[in-house]
């Protein structure tokens, strides 16, 4: 046993295709098959099932694909381990971001990321937060920026920022007129809000349900992005996050946004690693960088303000 065949038979796990697997691990279909059958015989029972149109492993199989997912990713532990002590800031760093988040956020801290480490090379991988979190836990991933609250004890998370909401409203909308809302000014309103996996839409669900207000019927966006130009279209209001709104984001026309008084609702991004990662003191310094974002970025009076001035102008 080597751990080229463990990593064919996590492969073969993931991809349930012999072709599939033999092209991701970069070899010929019979070569990955036939490692495999040693590997079966070595071991003394069948790891696969072989049907004419898939490959579906067998209960001790799939055992043993995860046992062998974890000794790969132990090894790269090693390896980070072994990189990060001749060079601590070298190295990659594969980074899940979630994509109501990640456009907005990602070009304002990769450049203070590429001053702060030169040598590292940052891999961004942009999904949902469920995909994020899996990948994270198979060590697929070395680190997530998420937003809290996740519930798993076997990852740690490094608070980085509050971030506000406001509210979008078409500029003839009676709350664009108004300087500041309170959250029972939306008890009567219906907000447009995306479509099921995104975190986003908990949130907003959070904040409909502490406002009393609901949900408008018969349309779910499947972005920021439409949300946003739904709006402007007059179809309805949404909440958008500050960073969102803010520079180098062109402002869509005829949406006005109205900030909220006193704590506005927000949500609160960490990033997240795994409790027993070796890279986890150089995740803390990464992460503080991610903190370091100026302030006036997460402002949503500003934000606001702006917003305002536009529609006076026009």
């Amino acid at each position: 046993m080597n751990l080229r065949d463990l990593h064919y038979l996590v492969a073969l796990a993931e991809h349930r295709h012999f072709g599939r697997a033999a092209e991701a691990c970069f070899v010929s279909q019979p070569t990955l098959s036939t490692q495999i059958k040693k590997l079966e015989d070595e071991l003394g029972v069948p790891l696969v099932e072989r049907t004419p149109r898939k490959v579906l492993l067998t209960d001790v199989g799939r055992e043993i694909a995860n046992r062998a997912r974890d000794v790969l990713n132990e090894i790269e532990q090693i390896k980070g381990v072994a990189r990060r002590t001749v060079d601590p800031e070298s190295g990659t760093v594969r980074l899940g971001i979630f994509p109501t988040l990640g456009p907005y956020l990602l070009p304002h801290v990769v450049p203070m990321v590429r001053d702060r480490f030169p040598r590292l090379e940052l891999l961004l991988v942009e999904e949902k937060t469920e995909t994020v979190l899996h990948r994270l836990r198979e060590g697929k991933l070395d680190a997530g920026v998420l937003a809290l609250p996740i519930h798993d004890d076997s990852l740690h998370a490094e608070f980085l920022f509050e971030e506000p909401f406001l509210l979008a409203v078409p500029q003839s909308h009676p709350l664009a007129k108004r300087p500041q809302l309170k959250l029972n000014d939306l008890s009567d309103q219906s907000l447009l809000l995306l479509e099921d996996g995104h975190c986003l839409r908990d949130q907003a669900l959070e904040v409909c349900h502490m406002a009393g207000a609901g949900e408008k019927s018969g349309f779910r966006a499947t972005s920021l992005e439409t949300l946003r130009q739904m709006v402007a279209a007059n179809v309805g209001i949404t909440l958008l996050p500050t960073l969102a709104v803010k520079p180098p984001v062109a402002q869509a026309p005829n949406l006005q946004l109205v900030e909220f008084s006193g704590h506005p609702p927000s949500r609160r991004i960490a990033m997240l690693w795994r409790k027993s990662s070796a890279m986890g003191g150089f995740l803390k310094q990464l992460a503080d960088v991610f903190c370091s974002l100026p302030r006036d970025l997460l402002d949503p009076h500003s934000a606001a303000t702006a917003s305002a001035r536009r529609r006076r102008v026009a």
